[in-house]
């Protein structure tokens, strides 16, 4: 991938050092509910296994997690600036930099003005709106601070546990996150949510909660396009980068590999083939139009 041609965001925020950023030393914030590294492991385990989002019952647990700032409030950099001679720091800011200049150009065109997310860099936990989360959560969105998290050894973990090696790989991962914040701005994330507040079973085989994980996967496929069709970023064998990491990630493999079968019904984030099929059409189609799947019939 040719990275170093895209223009690099100011929006992204390093918190490595710092611990398990404002967690208490690694405990879920509110009234001594906390939880230690290892409980939260095994939470996050179970929720897996049961097709759930672990940061949502990681929340349950703490009675609700911590409230979300108000519309009018934007995210400020707690800490210092990142490094710029950081290579990690530097490829992040990049892709986020190119998701930032696809959007831009996509909302205009449709007569609105985007509203770029954060990305927080972290590593062992982090305290967001959304709740305490630690790694083991992998790369995540939060809505209530409208920010994307990311602790850097889950792309090595794709490379050694997932066999999804590349940096195309891990931008792909990070348009996908990018992807959920264009939900939250278009209101899908909202509508969904509604629905699971009102006794709505959102999870399982063709559910909400499928549908708004694949049509995140199509809109990092429509970055991609246009990732392509403005600086060439693509090079030879990135594409198969990004299919390979959207194939290893699919709840049929994970839940194969984790409890040896495979249940529908729990299903959060798609098939291995779904997440490839959307990712493409949207990498082929280049048009957010081409990502709605909740009026699909087949995903």
């Amino acid at each position: 991938m040719r990275w170093d041609r895209a223009r690099r965001s100011s929006n992204v925020e390093d918190r490595r050092g710092q611990g398990a950023t404002g967690g208490g030393g690694g405990r879920l914030p509110g009234g001594g509910k906390g939880l230690g590294l290892t409980g939260i492991i095994i939470v996050v385990v179970i929720a897996l296994i049961m097709g759930k989002n672990p940061l949502e019952l990681l929340s349950l647990l703490d009675g609700g997690g911590a409230q979300a700032p108000s519309a009018s409030s934007s995210p400020q950099r707690s800490g210092p600036a990142p490094n710029p001679n950081d290579p990690a720091i530097a490829f992040i800011e990049a892709v986020l930099g190119d998701t930032e200049d696809t959007w831009n150009e996509l909302f205009a065109a449709s007569g609105s003005r985007y509203q770029a997310p954060k990305l927080v860099v972290f590593e062992g936990g982090v305290t967001t709106a959304c709740g305490y989360a630690s790694s083991a959560v992998g790369p995540f969105y939060c809505p209530g601070d409208r920010q994307v998290y990311i602790d850097l050894q889950f792309f090595r973990e794709l490379e050694t546990r997932f066999r999804a090696a590349g940096d195309f790989a891990q931008a792909y991962v990070i348009a996908h996150e990018v992807g959920h914040h264009i939900q939250t701005l278009t209101g899908v994330s909202a509508r969904v949510n509604q629905a699971r507040q009102s006794g709505q079973k959102v999870e399982g085989d063709g559910g909400l909660l499928v549908r708004q994980e694949l049509q995140a996967d199509c809109y990092a496929g429509v970055w991609a396009h246009s990732a392509r069709r403005r600086l060439d970023l693509l090079e030879p064998g990135d594409l198969e980068e990004a299919l390979t990491a959207a194939s290893a990630i699919g709840d049929d493999r994970l839940q194969q590999q984790s409890q040896g079968r495979v249940v529908p019904d729990s299903f959060s984030h798609g098939t291995s083939a779904q997440r490839v099929r959307w990712f493409k059409r949207g990498f082929d189609e280049g048009q957010v139009g081409s990502c709605d799947t909740f009026a699909a019939a087949r995903l």
